[in-house]
Order: C-alpha cells, then structure tokens, then sequence
C-alpha cells in the first residue's frame, strides 16, 4: 500500500513540478532527511535493536525488555535533539557542500532547497523513534502497524497536490506545501507506532539518558548496521551531489527510482523485515536446518517475483513512465531520460532484492561489521564509476554506477556467508534459479516484440484510456506467460507458492517441497 500510494503521489508531483528546478529543490531537501532516517533509524535499528531486544524478552520477559528499550530510547531522543538543531543551524553549509553543490550557481533553487531541508529536517527524529517502535512490534510478531504507518506519508502529501490542484497553487507554493506535509506525516507515523506499542503492552517512559551496557552493546551494533542498511540511501546521496550539476538530473533519477523501489519495497524489504527476527530465532534455539531452509526459500522466493519485474523494467520503460507520468510539466524529453534510466535500473533490481535477503545472515549473528565494509567497497565503486560517467552519460551514467556496485555488494555478501558456512545452499535452489531465470527472459522478449507491434496503441496520441487498457493486456500477458513457462519447466511449485503466501513451517523440510516461513 505505501509503494503503491506512494507511486500514486509521485504521479501527481510529475504533473504539478516535473523535473523543474521546484522539483529539483524538493527532491534533493527530502532526500536529505530520508537518508539520514534509513542511516540511523531503519538500517540501524532493525538490525541491532532487533536481535538484542529479542534476547532481552527471552531472558528477562517483557518487563526487561521494556527497561531495554526505555533506556534506548532516553538516548536516541537526547542524540536526535541535539542532532536537529545542528544540521537546522548548519544546512546552507551542508547544501552548498555535501548534498547539491551544483545549485550554488543557481541562487533561488539553492535558497528554496535550503528552505524546505530546514522545514522537513525533523522529519528524521519522528521517523528514527517510529523505526525503533517499529522494530519492538517486528520482535512481537505484530507487524501491521509498523508497516501500515509509511502509507499516511502518501496520504498526506496527496491530499495536498489534490488541494493544490484546488487552490490553483504555482510550483513554488506546491513544494513548500509539500514539506510541511512531510513534517506532518512524521507526526503522525510516531504516533501510529507509539500508540501500537502501548496496545501491544509496551507503555515506554522517557528516561534520563544514560550508557548502559546494553545500550553500549547496541550503538557498536548500530553503527556499521547504520551504514550497511542504508548503502542504497548513501549512493543515493552521493549521486543527487553529482547530478546537481545538471538541470533536471536530481528529479529525473528520484522518478526512476519510484518505480525501481516499487518491487523492491513490496519483496526485498518486506522479507528481510520478517526474516531477520525468524533467523535470529533459529539460531539462538540451534536450528540449522530450518535457518538454513529460510535463507534458501528467501532468495528462491524473492527471485520469483523480482525477475520478471526486472525484465519487464528493462524492456517496457517507456511505456510506462508515459503513461504514469507524461502529462502537465512532465513532457516527452522527461519520459525518454527517465524511461533510459529505469531500463537501466531493472537490470539491478535483482542485486538489491538479494543483498535484503544476504544481510540478515550475518545481522542475525549480530556481525555488522563484514556487511559494512562491503557496503564501503561499494561506496567506492558507486561514486568511481558516477563521476567517470556522469559527464559522458549523464543520468543514465548514474544509474550504471549504482546498480554495478549493488551487483559487487550482492556478490560479496554470498561469497563470504558460503565460505563461513552461513549458507549451505539446498539442490533444489540450485536447480530452480536458472529456470526462474529462463522464464524471466522468455517474458521478457515476449513483451519486447509485442509492445513493439501495439506500439501505435501506447503512443501518447493514442490517449490515455487506449494506452493504460493496452498496457494493462500486455502485463497480464506477461504474467500468464511467466507464471506458465516457470511452473512448466519448474523454476517453481504451486506447493511452495502456497506455502510463503500462508507462511507456514514444517520442521524437517524437503527440497521437493519447501516453503518460506517469512
């Protein structure tokens, strides 16, 4: 719901800015928040709050485990306060240097970004204080709140374009509408979240900030797991610096990425979500072959539902960014950049699923360090290759950087989980993942040379009734095509569908006949 909600805003935001400087402006402010939330807030604290306040309830009940998160909590306050105030004093720095120093040249679009980074800042701390309430639900097995909340950000900001639309609002107010939209959302998220803890029985008290040795134990956790959890959002931030210098680059990225993260939020994230706390169980109670039938039937799953998405990306781009987006400020030069870039995008799709699904492997053994260091070598990489192609491919050579270092991450994280003997891979895996692969290209060229065909019925003078019903027969084509070539040739079962959709277990599972308990 919030990726979808999510798109829907996005859509509207195309139509009201574009990728004009206001968008530029915006995009670029709210990423800075939003980067530093996934940093210090859901990177870090589902990776080590998580283990560590599960131990906490089996070794002294939910009364320990409350003291644990109160004392947690009295901290991460104190450091988000103090965190605030200083990037609100420091941001014309902080923008002019480190997140768009290709605006400087551009004084209204640098003074606007300034404007709505400032406004939209404490967007964090509400985010950082959901994200560890959200991880105390995760641990308790309830999940619906924690990821119920990220859709009333949606909500909110659509409800202002659509009130935009109304008072017939020019480009500038619309982005500083939207950043006190932002502001409100996090408001509104913590309190989601805070009033699910409580029912959950929870209730947490503000205490005076203190380092214990839990607390200890968890920031030497939560630092490398802050950098590991939130590579994506630190290429992210890297890239919008390169890409300022180029008018539009910024927004048309932000827009790719809106469909990139679709799938990966609606897959990757939401199995990595249940999986850690599931394989950190396993292995605290000694289980092996029922951890090692999870990482199995994670990365099974994950790729049966990513692969075609990522064909689908590489082929059909521009179609779709036409329809969703072509319309108001969003022209046809927009759609052909942005449409390049997403092909691009979809051949690094599967790497970004793997690496949510390779993480909790070592996080659930509370080693944090090794995925840090292979989140740096991809840093590396990233920002090598972006500022080598940047100036000969603009955008588009952004896009290469990124997901060239997601497919180094994915790698290294595998490699070293079976040289440590973390992963034990399972035949039927192996004997499945070539032929999702298989299926995946065979759709993929399918939807290639009919898209072509139909192509006069998705052009923009087709109009948009003609194009979404022709685009919409082409997909669920795609999907019969896909789901009967990967059920004829097994790439999978209708045994193990049903069972990561019911998210059942069994106690000595098959290769035959596996399932998914995330």
């Amino acid at each position: 719901m919030s990726r979808v909600f999510g798109f829907t805003r996005e859509m509207l935001m195309a139509a009201f800015l574009g990728t004009g400087p206001v968008a530029d402006a915006f995009n670029t402010a709210f990423r800075f928040p939003n980067t530093f939330r996934r940093l210090f807030a859901e990177g870090a604290f589902n990776a080590a709050f998580v283990p560590l306040f599960a131990k906490e309830i089996e070794k002294n009940g939910m009364d320990g485990a409350r003291r644990f998160s109160e004392e947690v909590f009295g901290v991460l306050f104190t450091i988000l306060i103090g965190l605030t105030i200083a990037m609100e004093l420091s941001m014309p720095f902080l923008v002019s240097t480190l997140i768009a120093p290709g605006f400087t040249a551009d004084p209204v679009k640098f003074d606007n970004t300034v404007r709505l980074a400032m406004i939209m800042f404490p967007y964090l701390a509400c985010m950082s204080l959901a994200a560890m309430m959200g991880g105390m639900l995760n641990s308790l097995h309830k999940y619906f709140a924690a990821a119920i909340a990220p859709v009333f950000l949606n909500f909110i900001l659509i409800g202002v374009l659509l009130l935009a639309w109304v008072k017939n609002y020019d480009p500038l107010q619309i982005g500083y509408a939207l950043s006190w939209g932002v502001m409100a959302a996090g408001v509104v998220q913590l309190g989601i979240v805070w009033f699910a803890v409580r029912k959950a029985g929870m209730k947490i008290g503000l205490r005076r900030p203190k380092l214990t040795k839990n607390v200890k134990r968890l920031l030497m956790l939560a630092l490398p797991a802050a950098i590991t959890g939130g590579i994506t959002q630190i290429n992210l931030l890297i890239n919008t610096n390169i890409a300022s210098g180029q008018d539009g680059a910024v927004s048309s990225l932000v827009y790719a990425d809106r469909f990139y993260q679709l799938p990966l939020g609606v897959v990757g994230i939401a199995v990595a979500t249940v999986l850690l706390p599931e394989l950190s169980r396993a292995l605290r109670g000694g289980n092996l072959t029922e951890a090692g039938n999870l990482q199995n039937r994670s990365v099974e799953f994950t790729l049966f539902l990513t692969l075609p998405a990522a064909a689908a990306l590489l082929v059909f781009s521009e179609p779709l960014v036409r329809l969703l987006f072509e319309r108001g400020q969003f022209g046809q030069d927009s759609t052909l950049i942005v449409s390049q870039i997403l092909a691009i995008y979809g051949l690094g799709l599967p790497a970004y699923v793997l690496i949510k699904a390779f993480i909790p492997g070592y996080f659930a053994r509370e080693d944090t360090r090794t995925p840090m260091i292979f989140a740096g070598i991809s840093v590396v990489v990233n920002v090598s290759l972006a500022l080598i192609l940047f100036p000969r491919l603009g955008p588009g050579g952004i896009a290469i950087a990124e997901i060239t270092a997601g497919w180094i991450n994915a790698i290294l994280l595998l490699g070293v989980l079976i040289w440590r003997k973390h992963w034990v891979y399972d035949a039927g895996l192996i004997r499945r993942i070539p032929r999702l692969i298989i299926a995946a290209a065979i759709m993929g060229a399918a939807l290639y040379y009919a898209s072509a065909y139909m192509a006069p019925y998705l052009s923009r003078s087709a109009g948009f009734v003609t194009q979404a019903t022709t685009l919409g027969l082409l997909v669920i084509a795609s999907m019969i095509l896909y789901f009967a070539t990967v059920f004829t040739i097994g790439g999978a079962s209708l045994s193990m569908i049903k069972g990561n959709v019911r998210g059942r277990k069994k106690a000595v599972p098959t290769t035959d006949e596996t399932n998914l308990s995330a």
